[in-house]
């Protein structure tokens, strides 16, 4: 039988922990840690897990690379509180989540120089968030023709650079 939208598929099973929703299962780790990925991410690195692609730790938020970039340096700004709705974050989250989504914004400008920006919430599984219960909001920088041959007809993404050496080239223009 022929693949009726022409990808190919690379089977990522590890990758069913981010996306089942709602499971009352902890995962299987040495330590207890929270099922929410982005809970696992706190304002004090000592007491943080997961935490080797955040970028910057501010008081109520925080941005990280994404784990399954669109793009090269496709990033999330993510409130530590684990809040489903842009509607229920209080001022101070709003705020800082705003503030962090420009900075994001002006340090991508600077080190890769991007053509122009995805920046957005899916608010809800109906709506693509496959971690909807903690809100995250994506900037993902653009270029003419990022979506060349090899992600039309081959439907592969190609990243230029390692995560870890995209997190510190941010880190390091980050302002502040």
């Amino acid at each position: 039988m022929s693949d009726p939208d022409g990808l190919e598929r690379l089977w990522t099973p590890h990758r069913m922990a981010y996306v089942q929703a709602d499971s009352e299962e902890e995962p299987s780790h040495a330590e207890p840690r929270p099922a929410c990925p982005f809970c696992r991410i706190t304002p004090d690195p000592a007491t943080s897990s997961d935490d080797e692609l955040v970028v910057v730790r501010g008081e109520t938020a925080y941005a990280v690379l994404n784990l399954y970039p669109y793009n090269p340096g496709h990033l999330m700004v993510i409130p530590y509180r684990h809040v489903a709705d842009y509607a229920d974050l209080d001022e101070k989250e709003t705020a800082e989540v705003a503030e962090l989504t420009k900075q994001a914004l002006r340090t991508l400008r600077v080190v890769s120089q991007p053509h122009a920006f995805n920046v957005g919430l899916n608010l809800g599984g109906a709506a693509g968030g496959s971690l909807s219960g903690h809100l995250h909001q994506h900037v993902v920088p653009r270029w003419s023709g990022d979506a060349n041959f090899m992600t039309v007809v081959g439907g592969t993404k190609t990243l230029p650079q390692l995560l870890s050496e995209t997190r510190d080239l941010l880190a390091s223009a980050w302002p502040g």
